[in-house]
């Protein structure tokens, strides 16, 4: 079966401060929201798979985000947990179209 995709609007890139975490809520899935010192914009799951902190509260360096709980380090380009923690948490696809931003997620959601 063909998995169908939707793009959801979040705001403009002016809107997504730079090394900071936004949260967003699209369906019942939050989602943290990251735009890195580079510009790049990245998306991932807001709960960390250790005790469930609250990612965009981290403090990002790079393309990772630190736990405010526990400081596990998360890569916010593919969700993977770093060494010596083991996990991941999900990342989701982010498109700029003249500076407004979408998050691309399965049509159910």
């Amino acid at each position: 079966m063909e998995e169908t995709i939707r793009r959801v609007f979040i705001g403009s890139t002016e809107d997504m401060p730079r090394k900071l975490g936004k949260t967003t809520v699209i369906g019942n899935t939050e989602i943290a929201v990251f735009r890195l010192e580079n510009g790049d914009i990245r998306a991932i799951e807001n709960r960390c798979p250790h005790k469930g902190g609250v990612l965009a509260e981290g403090i990002v360096s790079g393309e990772f985000v630190f736990c405010p709980m526990h400081d596990w380090k998360i890569c916010v380009t593919d969700g993977k947990v770093q060494a010596p923690d083991i996990g991941c948490v999900k990342s989701f696809p982010v498109e700029v179209i003249e500076d407004q931003v979408f998050i691309l997620v399965d049509a159910e959601k």
